[in-house]
């Protein structure tokens, strides 16, 4: 059987999915349409399974984005493969009023429904007494009260799933004909609906549903012409009988003794938290103690792993003979994959702070203070959201973009998530800032890489908004977009729920990430190994003339061997092809291998670099990722490559080129267009390298 989340957003139904189907779900897209799916079996107290898919969240039935729209779709489309044999309406029990209209407009399409009545214990803090069992009997519906977060009564509503095939369905909760009656009845007549209110949809979306065909929609226009139908005004009559008949239920069945002039906590909080001036200092101040986290609490861990992958690579050497697969094994797969995964904590630390901030409801407070600078650059607060969420991962961000219904801010905020800094971006930021910056403490507790490693963010955030501000001007469009949203009330973050999402991260960025590391390590180990034949012979046979044996050390005969050796390897000639072009930046051709293979992920510049500097030293001595960079010199200079200019300048060229294969993929599908990619790459690349150019010539 198939069951469906409907609701509005912030009432829980995420959870509630979550507590229904534990581990055994996963997100997919609709068919045919961009629109994320998650969907998941639930198993019934009986030991029957019923399949629950979690619908994008939305206050009514007329969609505002692309999200919203499919709701109606699956509901009316009796084809669709989604479509529910019963919905679940998830209503939150502090905000009834509201919660109801989309019951409402949900009954009337005739289809059975349970209504899970969430945060029933908020509304009893709130002073909130609902007659549950009044309300069930004038809506003419099952009603189970119960609260997700803490799992109370949820099992009652397993049990009532299980009851479905006794579902009644609901009475009309207005009459729909009296608002388009020919029209209805046109509607009706020709087109294969079940309802009146069915049939007035169709009138009202039509043009966007997939499910029609050409004919059909052509013909319901027609319909409308006939008898001068107006969408709105008709939306408005309809609104308005639906909420008359909500309140006439809810002055019997609802009582609520909190008075208005009372303050919430969440209210007084909000006093200090959003104000116009303390709000922003402690936002500051919460990234302030996110970043300097990073870096303290991730310091014993991270040494812990790198110990480790260095006691697999000499353990490697010991029991493997010498030879190719175990140079292979060494200096290609675990020294690429040790330039990762030894960001390990940082990443966890990270998300757990992000779960966190979301979870309590603050980072809802972080859209409305941000939604008035948001308005200065032309965008609106829904922008904030994918923007916050690219300090995770741009791909979701700008699939999440999808919620702004205005073209324009949707645009934009595509174009410009990328600029904001990633977790990806993370590991190069460390190991280049703990390379030059001094782990000195300010005040006694104040880590300076934690301040870089901020003021990097903030560099990205306040560079999204002012490349926002010039695609003001250059992208043109004539609707105006509005921002609404609802203040959640602040709770105790669900802790089960942050050591989840670290998991979750974590595995995601191990598993993705971990799969391109292995196999560029192996195709840049080998294209690093191996080099035309005949220049090989020359290099090894040069090193065993008289003139080198007699000027150098068997130690700095190696060196130079090795690292003459990876100058005319395969990878070597990728390097200095475009090393003329990066050395006004202060990169070198190794680097500019890094660059190159980082363009699959950006991570992988670590790894990279890891199986770059073992594969130019045949020292014994295994050294972590860290180290080798530290130690790096020119072969010519003999100054160090990784200087306080080179690393500065690689960091903002990071921080701003669109090195990351997968996002402009996500915006080539997100646009149905290779025209917005083509000119984010573009654009990124030439300020990713003009900014670096600039930093590395203001500091050599």
């Amino acid at each position: 059987m198939k069951i469906a989340l409907v609701g509005n957003p912030n009432t829980g139904k995420s959870t509630l999915f979550n507590v229904l189907t534990g581990l055994n779900q996963k997100v997919g897209n609709f068919p045919g349409i961009t629109v994320d799916k998650k969907s998941g079996f639930c198993k019934l107290p009986d030991g029957s399974e019923v399949l629950v898919t979690d619908l994008p969240g939305t206050y009514s039935l007329y969609p505002k984005s692309k999200d919203e729209s499919i709701v109606f779709e699956i509901l009316a489309d009796k084809t669709h493969s989604h479509h529910p044999d019963l919905v679940v309406l998830v209503a939150d029990a502090t905000n009834l009023k509201r919660n109801l209209l989309l019951y409402t407009q949900v009954a009337d399409l005739k289809i059975p429904v349970i209504i899970a009545l969430n945060m029933m214990d908020l509304a009893n803090e709130s002073g909130i007494s609902i007659d549950v069992d009044l309300l069930s009997r004038l809506l003419g519906v099952q009603i189970v009260p119960l609260s997700a977060r803490k799992q109370d009564n949820t099992h009652k509503l397993k049990e009532a799933l299980m009851y479905t095939s006794s579902v009644a369905v609901q009475n009309d909760t207005i009459r729909v004909q009296d608002i388009a009656p020919d029209l209805i009845r046109k509607i009706s007549d020709e087109l294969p609906v079940s309802t009146p209110y069915e049939a007035l949809q169709l009138a009202h979306q039509h043009e966007n549903l997939h499910y029609l065909s050409r004919e059909q929609s052509d013909r319901i226009e027609e319909i409308e012409q006939e008898f001068s139908f107006h969408s709105q005004k008709a939306q408005a009559s309809e609104t308005i009988a639906r909420y008359n008949y909500i309140s006439s239920i809810l002055d019997r069945v609802l009582v609520n003794t909190h008075k208005p002039e009372e303050k919430t906590i969440s209210d007084k909080i909000d006093k200090i938290l959003i104000h116009r001036v303390w709000g922003g200092v402690i936002f500051l101040a919460i990234l302030f103690v996110i970043f300097q986290a990073i870096f303290a609490w991730s310091e014993y861990p991270m040494s812990l792993i790198e110990d480790l992958f260095v006691w697999l690579e000499e353990q490697t050497r010991a029991v493997l003979p010498a030879g190719v697969f175990t140079d292979l094994l060494t200096n290609g797969i675990l020294a690429g994959l040790s330039g990762v995964l030894v960001f390990i904590p940082q990443i966890a630390i990270l998300f757990a702070f992000i779960s966190i901030l979301e979870d309590s409801g603050y980072m809802a407070r972080v859209t409305f203070m941000l939604d008035k600078i948001m308005r200065k650059v032309g965008l609106s607060g829904r922008s904030v959201v994918p923007m916050i969420g690219g300090l995770a991962c741009a791909v979701p961000s700008i699939m999440s973009a999808r919620t702004i219904e205005n073209w324009k801010d949707r645009m934009i905020t595509i174009m410009v998530t990328p600029l904001v800094s990633c977790s990806a971006r993370l590991p190069i930021y460390t190991v280049l800032i703990s390379l030059v910056v001094p782990d000195t403490k300010v005040a006694g507790f104040i880590s300076m890489q934690g301040i870089v490693l901020m003021s990097l963010y903030i560099l990205s955030i306040v560079t999204a908004i002012i490349v926002a501000w010039v695609m003001k001007f250059l992208i043109k469009a004539r609707e105006k977009g509005y921002f609404i949203m609802e203040l959640p009330v602040y709770r105790m973050p669900r802790w089960k729920n942050v050591v989840l999402t670290m998991f979750e991260k974590v595995r995601a960025f191990v598993w993705e990430a971990g799969k391109v590391i292995i196999a560029i390590s192996i195709i840049l180990w080998v294209l690093a190994t191996y080099g035309p034949a005949d220049k090989r012979e020359q290099i090894l046979a040069k090193y065993e003339t008289p003139e080198y044996t007699a000027k150098y050390s068997a130690e700095e005969l190696d060196l130079h061997r090795s690292s003459e050796l990876l100058e005319y390897s395969y990878a070597g000639y990728v390097g200095k092809s475009i090393e003329p072009a990066i050395r006004p930046l202060g990169f070198d051709w190794k680097i500019g291998i890094a660059l190159i293979t980082s363009f699959a992920a950006r991570e992988v510049f670590v790894g990279t670099m890891a199986t770059i500097y073992s594969v130019s030293s045949d020292e014994e001595h295994v050294s972590s990722v860290t180290e080798k960079m530290r130690n790096a010199r020119n072969p010519q200079t003999g100054e160090l490559v990784f200087t306080v200019a080179t690393s500065f300048s690689l960091m903002i060229f990071y921080a701003f080129a669109m090195q990351c294969m997968s996002t402009l993929a996500i915006v080539y599908r997100e646009t149905r267009s290779w025209k917005w990619p083509a000119i984010q790459f573009v654009y990124m690349t030439a300020l990713a390298y003009l900014s670096s150019l600039l930093v590395y010539q203001l500091l050599k």
